[in-house]
Parts: C-alpha cells; structure tokens; sequence
C-alpha cells in the first residue's frame, strides 16, 4: 500500500512508522487513521517485526485532531471516535510487540493519548505533553481517560486533564509520564538503538507480559495470579525460553529469535 500520510519502514527488526504531517504537526486526518491501522496490522502480521516504534515528521509528535478537516460541520463526536479513534487504540492494545512512542516534539490532544497507548514512551528533551481538550470544552479521548490516570495517578491525572497544562520532558519523566528522555540531536538515533534491543529480546515474552499486564489492571489478585500461571505456561513452551535456559547453563549470551 503506497501511503500519502505516514512513512512505514523496518530497520534491524523494528517497524517505524513515522507520521508525515510536518506542515500540520502530524494532526490527525481520516486517511491518517487508515493508514496508521494498515501500518499497525503490517507490522503485527510480520514475524521479521519484533518491536514498533511510531514517531512524528518535524518539530511534532502529534498534535491531534486536524480540526480544518472538520472545520463547518456538526460533529457526531461519539460516532467520530468510535469510526476512527477507538478501532486504532485497541488494535495497539492487541499487538502482542512493544510499542514505543518516540515523543520528539510536542504531543498534544489525541497525539498525547496516542503516546499513552503506547506500551513505552522515549521523549526527546524538547517534548512536551499537553491534554489541550479541555481548551475547548472537551474530555480526554483516545484512551486518555483510561490510560493517563493509570500511568500518573488519579489526583495528577485530573489537574492535567483540568487544566491543559504543558508537562515539559523533564518533569514527564519525573511524572512517569516517560520512560527516558534523549538529547534532542540524537533522538532518533538513540530511540532506535533502544528498539533493536527490544528487538533482540524474546518477543512471545514481551507480547505475554503485555497481555497480563494491561489485563491485570481490571483484575483482582485472585484472577492475575490465576492469569500469570497460564500466561506462563505459554512462555515456558516457547524455543526463546529453551534458548534462554540453555545459555544460562553454558554461561553465554542467549540468542532469541521471538518465538
């Protein structure tokens, strides 16, 4: 499929999938949308793709909806996100390979909850996150409201979403808002250099990690522990645990090979 609004490209492993809006700071459009499920489910189909990495094109991440797209007409906001927004969030929940949000500018709106589906969230020290919604009368969506709270916690949570402030790179990372933040310069260097190592760990793994962890959030102890036992009984059938065992009792490194 020839894309007209984000670049797709696997290095060493990694899916890239680079949202190429600069002039609109990679807001959101509804070829957008198509494109990023048709990228989401490549990679996911894809046994050489074993880590996904989305990034913005220029100074943005994502700046969330392209409101001239739907600038004059009345919006069914409800239909709006179930037809567009709601089908890509769960699919990046489904896939069973990191995700990483490679946050290079500012991430704001539908972009700042794009970010907080993503299972790890590498920022460049010039990122900003910014729940603008409420700028314009409106609630956290995308996830938003289920992620953010999840993340920071609840009281932090709603004075973000109150009040649209700017979480600047270094107190996102102090938040948990990110998981590392990056010299500007090398940024996508260093975001890449992170998921090839990713890449290069036991994938079958990592997706059941995913799985519980996401599901263990809804989950009293009772039906995690009960999860984690037959989640592991699936990781302990898979050639990257044998491979694993075995360097460990030869005393080298493992080589995994995802599955």
């Amino acid at each position: 499929m020839a894309y007209e609004t984000i670049l797709y490209e696997v290095i060493d492993n990694v899916a890239k999938i680079t949202m190429n809006r600069p002039d609109r700071f990679n807001s959101f459009t509804l070829t957008m949308h198509k494109e990023m499920i048709h990228a989401l489910k490549t990679a996911n189909r894809d046994p050489d793709v074993r880590c996904l990495v989305i990034i913005g094109a220029g100074k943005a991440f994502n700046s969330g909806q392209d409101l001239s797209e739907v600038s004059g007409e009345k919006i069914d906001y409800g239909g709006f996100l179930r037809q567009r927004y709601n089908p890509l969030i769960e699919l990046m929940q489904s896939i069973e390979k990191p995700i990483i949000a490679a946050v290079n500018g500012v991430a704001a709106g539908a972009g700042m909850s794009l970010a907080l589906a993503c299972d790890l969230r590498l920022v460049s020290e010039k990122a900003t996150f910014i729940d603008v919604f409420i700028n314009i009368g409106l609630i956290p969506d995308s996830g938003g409201c289920y992620f953010l709270p999840r993340i920071v916690g609840i009281g932090k949570a709603l004075e973000l979403a109150m009040t649209g402030d700017r979480v600047k790179a270094d107190e996102a990372l102090r938040l948990g808002l990110a998981n590392q933040v990056f010299p500007a310069e090398t940024f996508e260097k260093d975001v890449m250099a992170y998921a090839t190592r990713l890449a290069k760990m036991p994938t079958k793994g990592m997706g059941l990690i995913k799985r519980v962890m996401y599901k263990g959030l809804n989950m009293s102890l009772k039906e995690t522990l009960e999860y984690e036992a037959y989640a592991q009984d699936i990781a302990g059938s898979t050639n990257d645990h044998q491979e694993g065992m075995q360097a460990f009792l030869e005393k080298r490194s493992p080589v995994f090979r995802g599955n």
